[in-house]
Formats: structure tokens, C-alpha cells, sequence
């Protein structure tokens, strides 16, 4: 009897050492099996337009905005392979990379708003083509594997994903999510809201200040029209002020701006996710809160959470304060920055 609970206990044992193991492969592991099966579903042609090397300069290329925006800005296309040129088994295997790069709360925000073209479409009487929900873009970086230096990219109007993996180790960031409408006000998907949570918990922290603390933290009557790091490769706030202080909120003040940080840190999958709220906890006391605008709902507004380390940025002004633009920087390791000097360093 003693010897038998003995086995059940070690096998016990190895099934959590094996659990533990798996999870802390999972990220890598899912990624690039799923990476390497949409590869090998491509035809040549679409591999030419999906595929990069890792060092090229265009794994460093972002924007948010519609492909067609992209061309007349920078004078050439969106690069990647577009969802309108891939069949339905393609498809969802490009839809199951995205979700091995995603937790269930951001695949479901990420195709929430890819479904808002439709509704543009329908509102601007759209016969361009411009609104298209299938005009989203996945581009690969390197040869993906679990261990190796790689990365890819899913990129459209309102969303811009970015994963780096260097020597295995992942990096993902920049990441943009937006909204247009934020708030859809007609037709059938009336009251449809892709990110209302980046709102409303925002605005449960500024309303919950005292009115000393909402004159730090309120840093401009007006909102700007858009975020002020927009779609720059290097994230700096220059010259803006910081805000209020994290160390001067209340305890029950606290625990709002934790919830509001953990639901653009929720997006990812948990190991990802456990490394942004420990980022969060690590820099407590190097926290600030900014708001700039109104507080009630409505109105144009902004804010942002800011740290030597990330920076959180929203804005919710265009089109009537019915268009929301977030955006959660790595200041020192987006694209992988941080990770690849840490290779360079080892290699030489």
C-alpha cells in the first residue's frame, strides 16, 4: 500500500514537472509550429510577399492605418500577404498564428476590430474597396523555430501586432489595438464596442482622484487628436509632463490602475501576460498617471501610464470622441531591441 501511494505521488511528480516544462515552451513552441504550418500552406508567390530576412529594415515597419493610407504616406505598398489573397485552409491557419500570439481576450478583440471595416463600408458608403476586413496583413521575419531568432507581424487598419523571438527568448512589442467607431451608434451592431474596457477603466481611475490629484495628473484641458508616439519606430515623450504619481494614489486607487494596466497586459498569452504585470509591479513606484481632456463620457479625452521601461498610450478624439487609438511601447526592447544586443554581446 505504502508503496503503491509512493508511485501515485512520483507520477504525480513528473505530470507537473512535465506541465511546468511544457508551459515554459508553450509561447515559443506554439508560434513557430504555427508560423512554419502557414508557410508551408503558400504558394511561391505568396511566400515571396509574406517572407523577409530577419535583418531587414522592414521588420522594423509599422502603421495602423488602412493599406491604401500606407501607399500615398510612404510611397509603397503594405507588405505581407493579405488575407484577400489567401484561401479558406490558408486563412485560418494565418488566423491560428495570430491566436498562438494572442490570449483568448485579444483574439477576440483583434477580430472585433477587423470587423469594423465592414461597418465603415456601410457608413461612408464606401465603393473603393478601402474598408475591406480582409485587407490585414502577416509578414514573417527569418525561419521560425522554437529556439532560433525570428519573428512576424499581423498589421491593418487598427491593429499592428509585432513578435520578436531572439534566441528563443520572445519580445512583442510595438502593439497597437484602435477602434473606429469605438461605439457602433446604428444598424444591427448597434452598441458593439471593441475595447471598452481600456475606456471605462480609465475613466473609473481619473474619476476616483481627488481634485488635488486630478490637477497633477490632468496635463491638458484639451486632448491632443492623437497619440503623441503615433507610429514612430522609437517611442520618446518629449518634453510632455508626467502626471500623477503612482505612490500618491490610495490603496483602492491603486488596485484601478493595476486593473487597467493587466487589461492591455491581458491580451497576450499568460506567460506573456505574467511578464507585463511583473514589469507593472517592478516599477510601482516609477509610475505616472496623465489624463488630458473631459472625464465624462463622451467627450474628446487622453491618457497615459508611463515608466522608464513601457509607456501606455490612448486617445479617444477623432470623429466626434468615437475612434480610439491604444498602444502599450517597450521603450527599451520593442522589435526585440534589448534582446538583440544581449545576442550581440554573447556572440562577440
Amino acid at each position: 500500500m505504502r508503496s503503491t501511494i509512493l508511485r501515485i505521488l512520483l507520477a504525480g511528480a513528473c505530470v507537473a514537472i512535465l506541465g511546468s516544462a511544457y508551459a515554459r515552451l508553450s509561447v515559443q513552441h506554439q508560434m513557430s509550429d504555427a508560423a512554419n504550418h502557414f508557410l508551408a500552406s503558400l504558394d511561391e508567390g505568396q511566400k515571396a510577399k509574406a517572407t523577409f530576412k530577419f535583418e531587414e529594415d522592414e521588420r522594423e515597419f509599422f502603421h495602423f492605418i488602412p493599406a491604401e493610407d500606407v501607399a500615398k504616406r510612404y510611397g509603397r505598398p503594405r507588405k505581407g500577404v493579405a488575407f484577400l489573397e489567401l484561401n479558406a485552409p490558408q486563412r485560418h491557419l494565418a488566423q491560428a498564428l495570430i491566436a498562438a500570439g494572442l490570449s483568448q481576450q485579444g483574439t477576440v478583440k483583434a477580430n472585433t476590430i477587423m470587423s469594423l471595416d465592414d461597418v465603415l463600408r456601410v457608413m461612408e458608403k464606401d465603393t473603393t474597396g478601402r474598408r475591406n476586413s480582409d485587407k490585414y496583413f502577416l509578414s514573417v521575419f527569418g525561419t521560425p523555430s522554437e529556439t532560433g531568432t525570428w519573428g512576424f507581424r499581423f498589421e491593418g487598419h487598427h491593429i499592428s501586432l509585432h513578435f520578436t523571438f531572439v534566441d528563443g527568448k520572445p519580445a512583442y512589442s510595438p502593439t497597437f489595438f484602435g477602434s473606429n467607431p469605438a461605439e457602433v451608434k446604428e444598424g444591427p451592431r448597434k452598441g458593439l464596442r471593441a475595447l471598452p474596457r481600456e475606456e471605462d477603466l480609465a475613466r473609473d481611475l481619473v474619476r476616483a482622484l481627488n481634485p488635488e490629484q486630478l490637477k497633477t495628473a490632468l496635463v491638458a484641458e484639451k486632448a491632443p487628436d492623437d497619440i503623441l508616439t503615433s507610429a514612430d519606430r522609437v517611442a520618446a515623450l518629449k518634453g510632455q509632463p508626467n502626471g500623477l504619481a503612482a505612490s500618491k494614489l490610495t490603496v483602492k486607487q491603486k488596485e484601478l490602475l493595476k486593473n487597467l494596466v493587466e487589461e492591455y497586459a491581458n491580451n497576450f498569452p499568460e506567460e506573456l501576460a505574467q511578464s507585463r504585470k511583473a514589469q507593472f509591479a517592478k516599477l510601482a513606484n516609477q509610475t505616472y498617471f496623465a489624463w488630458a481632456g473631459g472625464t465624462e463620457k463622451g467627450a474628446p479625452h487622453y491618457y497615459r501610464v508611463s515608466t522608464p521601461e513601457y509607456l501606455i498610450e490612448y486617445d479617444c478624439t477623432q470623429n466626434g470622441a468615437n475612434h480610439i487609438h491604444a498602444m502599450w511601447r517597450d521603450l527599451n526592447n520593442d522589435f526585440g531591441r534589448d534582446l538583440m544586443k544581449e545576442h550581440y554581446k554573447k556572440s562577440h
